[in-house]
């Protein structure tokens, strides 16, 4: 046949299937929709319907006129007015309609609607602008077979990490190639603080895959809770065999998270089995996620237990529950307060979000303090600030007349006089005094 090179035609159609996944069923489909494209525009009629067939292996075509099978119910005949608002019939094309009874001349069991084909000469000559539309209609087919391919291949991965290279960015947004199809990375997805480059290696959640007017739109998260999931499902066999399950997620993201586990065999440890010996899976996952700061959890049916996990690493003394209120009360130790509260109230947010309460935390110190309000302060409690500030204030007016100058302020030595060699009683211990309040200073920041 001179119009088609059979074994070009078909080393193309292998390439297409084996590289972009679409079938030969669809790229044969496109090229009979582009002949009957064609054959209309040099040698059709105004309003035929041509179909057209193709077969590859020989390179023989067959092209055929289809009419609709239509009564007086469905069309108006010509010069026929309408009947009004009401009346949709169109209008009567002899290149497009054929009456029933006409139809039923040809074939005895013909129904409406029913499409009724008339062969045509077969043409293989086929001019410039014929062959432009035939081109432009395979190239629209093959487009839509391709996006067809990858709503359906990566529709079936929705909810699984994937991988591909940063491509481009774009207000904000993160383009990332996957191979076949190019996703997005939305700015509002991403972990806040990290950045990327050209050409990197990027992993994230596949969220979901929409099919718009433009194309398919693949939609990646790296800050979905699902993501810290599926991360630990690729480091603990235990988690993908179901034996550990995941109860409970909330995420801060680049900052903390935490995970309520449970198992379902006595014998495994669910915190243990996320963890890892020395810590080597859970660091695994923190370091995917920028350093972002994990805590595990063990999941209880119970909610008291639940609540006192979910606060860790801070050490819950008691725990009171309000369920008309849906809070929880926690007493903890003076030097826990701050652990079970977080920076910035973070640990407690967190924990209020996994296990659904209201948390309040309080510290037993803080309740003997309300407790002996206008009495005499236990011993526990007395730090004698108010007298190493009075000490601190006489200390440095016995610096100024002794002539301390400036050099001795910069370096840093507040406490050393640079004419006496000799420290007195009274400075050694204001500043064992302050080294104390520092250290007490940098434990409770921490």
């Amino acid at each position: 046949m001179a119009l088609f090179d059979l074994k070009s035609l078909n080393s193309a159609l292998e390439e297409l299937q084996t590289e972009r996944g679409i079938s030969r069923d669809s790229v044969v489909d496109a090229l009979a929709t582009a002949l009957a494209a064609a054959y209309r525009r040099e040698y059709g009629k105004r309003g035929q319907i041509i179909r057209a067939t193709f077969n590859p292996a020989t390179g023989d075509m067959e092209f055929r006129q289809a009419k609709i099978v239509v009564d007086s119910t469905l069309v108006r005949q010509e010069g026929e007015e309408s009947t009004g608002d009401d009346d949709h019939r169109s209008r009567f094309n002899p290149e497009q309609h054929i009456m029933i009874a006409d139809a039923r001349r040809i074939k005895k069991d013909s129904q409406l609607d029913e499409e009724i084909s008339f062969p045509l000469e077969t043409r293989e000559d086929f001019g410039r602008i014929a062959a432009q539309a035939a081109k432009q209609v395979i190239m629209q087919k093959v487009r839509e077979a391709e996006r067809t391919s990858i709503i359906t291949e990566y529709g079936q991965r929705e909810g699984d990490i994937v991988t591909g290279h940063v491509q481009r960015f774009e207000r904000g947004n993160l383009f990332v190639d996957l191979g076949r199809a190019t996703a997005i990375l939305p700015y509002d997805e991403q972990i806040p603080g990290e950045r990327y480059r050209q050409g990197e290696r990027v992993r994230a959640l596949l969220l979901r895959v929409d099919e718009g007017v433009r194309g398919t739109f693949i939609r990646l998260s790296r800050s979905h809770p699902r993501f810290l999931t599926k991360l630990f499902e690729a480091e603990v066999p235990e988690m993908a065999s179901g034996i550990v399950e995941v109860k409970g997620i909330v995420r801060e993201p680049g900052s903390r998270a935490k995970i309520a586990v449970f198992s379902k065999d006595d014998h495994i440890d669910p915190v243990g089995a996320l963890v890892g010996q020395r810590g080597v899976r859970v660091a695994v996952v923190t370091s995917e996620l920028g350093g972002e700061k994990i805590d595990v959890v063990e999941w209880s049916e119970k909610p008291e237990d639940f609540v006192k996990e979910s606060l860790k690493p801070a050490q819950v003394l008691a725990i009171e529950l309000n369920e008309e209120e849906n809070r929880a009360t926690v007493q903890v130790a003076e030097d826990q307060q701050s652990l079970a509260i977080g920076r910035g109230g973070q640990n407690v947010r967190l924990a209020a979000r996994l296990t659904g309460w209201k948390i309040d935390i309080r510290s037993t110190g803080g309740e003997q303090i309300a407790a002996t309000d206008g009495t005499e302060t236990p011993k526990a409690q007395d730090t004698q600030v108010e007298d190493i500030s009075q000490k601190e204030s006489g200390f440095e007016e016995t610096k100024k007349e002794m002539g301390a100058d400036d050099e001795a302020v910069d370096t840093g030595e507040k406490n050393i006089d640079p004419v006496a060699q000799d420290r007195d009683i009274a400075s050694e211990k204001v500043e064992e005094q302050q080294e104390e309040v520092a250290t007490d200073k940098e434990k409770d920041a921490e």
